[in-house]
């Protein structure tokens, strides 16, 4: 003992003890299968918090879950972790390439292989810290594409005209169709329109309205839950053209009490109408409306309502502030409308500087003769 102390090779009967268990424990993870291991990851995720700090969503971990039990467990069942090789990502590419898109028949993508791989890559990089394999395999994860929209897409084929918005709200259900201007004019997701509450609209003497976006109503839960992001908290200013609307509402449709929904279930109730109902409602009404178009949306409504605004000369910074976005990519979709405002005001100061160089040409020509 004396001479293992000696070079440094002693350790206490505890520490040896833990070593041996983390040997063992490492061992038997180098022979867990796929699906434990899978099951494993979800456990993990959903009780420890995600880079933010913060826990993931409950309709997060749903998604993944279903990835797992719909594509990758009839992938690789109970086939060990460290087995999985870049042939078998290739069949399994392979495969999910195949399965025709529910949206769009004639898209290009199906919107299955790019989510089903994130969800692969992140389970194997959380097998690469445990130490079950040593290196990742090749996955080669598509870029995100649209489903909904062919080839030839632009952006500004989802966008509507403020009649059509118009036919839409007059088309909903009378109770629930300030939901249509809330996404229109107020750009809310749908999930926020339905989480609002008596107490998120504030009335000033002038007459005006702040909209204060303080939860949202979760589909997959049922419930209230925070904003998308942190940036989802925000407040707006009520437009014109829907404050009349809204206190009419709020008048005839919504309870007295100061936590009361916006959009209730029935006339003056306590609670809040379900994503489904809501669904089935706009659907109805989306389908009485002529030409909009194809495969309009609900959300497409606040990218109408987005896109006017950008017209009117709002900022990026201002457009982010408005539609509660935290990445500027994906407001940068709405430049296409400050390029059509910009060519707008371009070929104004093209025609005042055009008519002022004629005017004093013909000035010169005055003066001369």
């Amino acid at each position: 003992m004396h001479t293992k102390i000696a070079r440094g090779q002693w350790e206490p009967s505890a520490v040896t003890a833990k070593r041996r268990r983390a040997e063992a424990a490492a061992d038997q993870a180098k022979v867990i299968g796929f699906r434990a291991y899978a099951e494993r990851w979800l456990e993990k995720i959903r009780t420890e918090p995600g880079r933010s700090g913060r826990k993931r969503a409950a309709g997060t971990i749903r998604t993944y879950k279903g990835k797992i039990d719909g594509y990758l467990v009839p992938e690789f069942g109970d086939g060990l972790v460290r087995e999985i090789n870049d042939e078998m990502i290739r069949k399994l590419i392979t495969r999910l390439d195949s399965i025709p898109s529910a949206l769009n028949t004639k898209a290009e993508y199906n919107g299955v292989t790019r989510p089903v791989l994130v969800v692969l890559m992140m389970i194997l990089r959380q097998a690469m810290r445990d130490r079950i394999i040593s290196e990742m395999p090749d996955i080669n994860v598509p870029g995100q594409k649209s489903v909904r929209q062919d080839a030839d897409y632009d952006p500004g084929d989802d966008v509507v005209a403020p009649e059509q918005v118009e036919a839409l709200y007059e088309a909903t259900p009378e109770l629930w169709r300030i939901m249509v201007l809330l996404a229109a004019w107020c750009q809310l997701r749908r999930g926020e329109g339905l989480g609002l509450q008596r107490r998120d609209i504030e009335w000033h003497d002038d007459g005006t309205a702040t909209l204060h976006v303080r939860r949202q109503m979760n589909a997959n839960t049922g419930d209230y839950s925070d904003p998308k992001s942190d940036a989802g908290k925000r407040s707006m200013s009520v437009p014109k053209i829907m404050r009349d609307r809204l206190e009419e509402h709020l008048r005839d449709n919504v309870d007295e009490a100061r936590k009361a929904p916006v959009v209730p279930n029935f006339v003056k109730g306590s609670i809040p109408l379900s994503s489904t109902s809501w669904y089935g409602a706009w659907a109805e009404a989306r389908d009485s409306v002529s030409d909009l178009p194809s495969r309009f949306r609900y959300h497409d409504l606040r990218h109408t309502g987005l896109t006017i605004f950008a017209q009117e000369g709002a900022t990026l910074a201002e457009l982010m502030r408005r539609g509660g976005h935290a990445d500027i990519k994906v407001v940068l979709r709405y430049q296409h409308a400050t390029m059509d405002r910009d060519r707008e005001l371009a070929d104004k100061m093209s025609e005042k500087a055009a008519a002022r160089i004629r005017a004093s040409k013909k000035e010169k020509q005055r003066t001369t003769e």
